[in-house]
This record gives C-alpha cells, structure tokens and sequence, in this order.
C-alpha cells in the first residue's frame, strides 16, 4: 500500500572515489517483502561513513548513511496493515540501515527515501515533532533530531551489551548482573553514550568507569556512570588500575591503535577478561611486552542484524548469523518503549539545516574529530 504515488528517482549521497557526492536522479530503493520504505525528515552523521570512504569499505556508487528518520509511505508485501498497529502508512519510525553496503548498494540512511527492516525499527510516537532550535541539550526524545540519533549507536550497544557481553534483559534488577565494575572508554561518543545508559537500566555491572574529557563529566554521571577518568590526564591508566585492579568487562568505544594499548592495560591481571573494540582490531594491536594471556579481543559487526552475509571492503566478509539477528530484534523490541518513555536519552544534537547537501560537511567534520560529545543531524523536510 502507498501513502501517495512515488517519484522514480530521488537526490542521495553516494561513494565517488574517496568522497561523499550529493546526486540526483538515484533509482528508489528495491523494497524487499519485510521492510518499509521510508520519506526521509532527517538523518545523522556517524564514523562509520569516513570509515567506509578511507578503508574503501564500500562499492563505489553506494548510498551512505546509517542514522535516518521519516514517514512511511510504502509497506512490504509481507507487512500486513494494521498489524498490531504496529506499521501503518503516515507513520513515523526512526532506524539503522547499512549504508554502502554490498549486499544492497541501492539502499542507505542519506536518501530522500529509504528502505528499513521492519522487525529492527524503531516507531515514533505520536506528538514528536521537528526541533524549533538548532541545538538540543541530551534529554527525552521528543524530536525528530533526537531520534535519529539514536539508532546506529543504541543498536551497536545493545549488540555489545545483550548479544556479546551476555547481560539479560531485565529493566533495573536489584542486584547487578556481574560481580565486577564495567570500563567504557570513549563515553561521550554516540556508542559510548548509549552503553553507559543500557549497562545502568539493566545493573550489569557493580560500577560504570567511564573514561572521557573531564567537560563531558556531568552529562556521564546524568546517564548512569558511577566513576569518571579525564583520557589527557598521563597517567590515567594507572589511576584507573590503582582503584579498580579487578576489570573483566572492557569496552573501548574509541577503538584505535592508541585506545586498544591504554584499555587493554586497565584489564584485571589474574582473571578471564574480554576486552571489546568496534573496529577490526586484535591482538597484533597490543605490543608484545604488555600482552597477557587472560585477556581476549572481540569485535562486534552490528551490520549483521540485516540477515545477511556482510562483506566490507575486499578483506572483510562475515557470514550470516541467524542468532545475531534475533537478539537484535529482542533488544529493539525491549528498548523501544524505554526510549518512548523518556527513561533512555538521546545525546546532544547539532541540528543542519541543507538537508543532504550538508552531508559532505558533516562527514568531514566527523572524520577530524569536531563533534565532542554531540551527534550531527541534518534535516531534510
């Protein structure tokens, strides 16, 4: 069913060469039977898009994005409406998409239509409305700008916490979920941002060590955190070790050559620890002298809740995983009505306003580090 008949084509942003290019007449996005196609409002800026441009990551010609808001106006043959009330056309949901994927190159979240998946989207309630300011302080979602900062991170935090760290989904227990502190290093990123949130609401953790500039302090201990460490501080680590010599749960939120040596050495000596990245670090990352065998490096490649088989540049491909996919359907079904009702928030929100002509911009001012502790938004309605 339509809300309206579609054009044929539409304005996107796609891979040429190493740059994002704003480009008109794209084909719409093939809607397979169990997603939503999506008229875009806004979108957000992440990481992820350099690292797709610079690693070559992505198919040349490929839209980009991940983080998109809209109105649906186009259901899979297999969404029944109403069900549920769940999806109906003239709704609102916010979501993550693979952009430059090589699976569906034709799809990604810096369109002016979309395709989601319906079964790890996420609904706006009703009464959410586009921002009146061009910048929103962390708080309750009520905007479109602060939903669609939400998606991409939430969902790599719930893949971390739920489907790799093994917490159970259960909203604020008595008792903690493991009998040791947690390290988050990088807190004010999106990611960062969005774990110290979940791994408070579901008390896994005896504390939340939270590493990130000393200006980002207050709005870390705001979402959860119990203890806070300045990165610029040179002897950091050594603080964080002297007061928490037990760490078996590490996540580095940064994940780069520098950060892997500095979390890696804040791990518990004596104990299993798993240490978790969000790029494609290792063990080969770790100088020889400080490498201990208690320790193991994961990853997580939160692209696999599609379904689908990823492949990321000519050196990375990672088979489907069916389990993978079900626990982030789980976790979006669990965390959807807590964003809903104000209990998780969205970090602060630097509003655009040239819809997907700022994408160029907004890519490069991510890959030089301009966006401390706030996420990008661009609107396009």
């Amino acid at each position: 069913m339509l809300l309206a008949s579609l054009p044929r084509s539409m304005k996107a942003v796609v891979i040429d060469g190493d740059r994002p290019l704003v480009k008109s007449n794209v084909p719409i996005p093939i809607l397979d039977e169990n997603c939503i196609l999506i008229r875009t409002v806004a979108v957000a800026g992440n990481t992820s898009e350099f690292k797709h441009l610079d690693l070559k990551l992505g198919p040349q010609g490929s839209i980009l994005g991940c983080d998109v808001v809209g109105e649906i106006v186009q259901l899979g043959s297999n969404i029944i409406e109403p069900k549920d009330d769940e999806y109906q056309i003239g709704d609102y949901v916010y979501a993550f998409v693979h952009g430059a994927s090589h699976s569906r190159p034709y799809n990604g979240a810096f369109a002016e239509y979309v395709s989601v998946d319906s079964a790890t989207t996420y609904k706006c309630p009703k009464g959410w409305t586009l921002a009146k300011s061009d910048y929103l302080p962390q708080g309750p979602v009520t905007t479109f700008e602060g939903a669609v900062s939400i998606p991409f991170s939430m969902t790599t935090a719930g893949a971390v916490l739920y489907h790799e760290m093994r917490l159970q989904l259960e909203w604020e227990p008595k008792e903690p979920q493991n009998n040791f502190p947690l390290l988050i290093w990088g807190g004010a990123t999106g990611v960062g941002q969005s774990l110290i949130q979940i791994a408070k609401r579901l008390h896994g953790y005896t504390k939340i060590i939270v590493v990130c500039s000393k200006k980002h302090r207050d709005n870390m201990i705001k979402y959860g955190a119990d203890d806070v460490f300045d990165y610029h501080d040179e002897d950091v680590v050594q603080q964080i070790k002297q007061k928490y010599p037990n760490i078996q749960h590490l996540i580095d939120a940064v994940s780069n050559d520098e950060t892997i040596q500095q979390v890696y050495k804040c791990s518990a000596d004596d104990v299993p620890v798993t240490l978790m990245q969000l790029v494609f670090l290792n063990l080969d990352n770790i100088k020889p002298e400080d490498r201990k065998d208690n320790v193991k490096i994961i990853g997580t490649v939160v692209y696999l809740s599609t379904g689908l088989g990823v492949q990321m540049g000519e050196s990375y491909h990672f088979p489907a995983n069916p389990i993978y996919r079900r626990d982030i359907i789980n976790f979006v079904k669990f965390i959807e009505p807590h964003i809903a009702a104000g209990e998780i928030q969205h970090m602060p929100v630097k509003i655009f306003r040239n819809g997907l002509d700022d994408i160029p911009e907004i890519t490069d001012l991510i890959r030089k580090g301009k966006t401390s502790g706030e996420k990008f938004v661009t609107v396009l309605q």
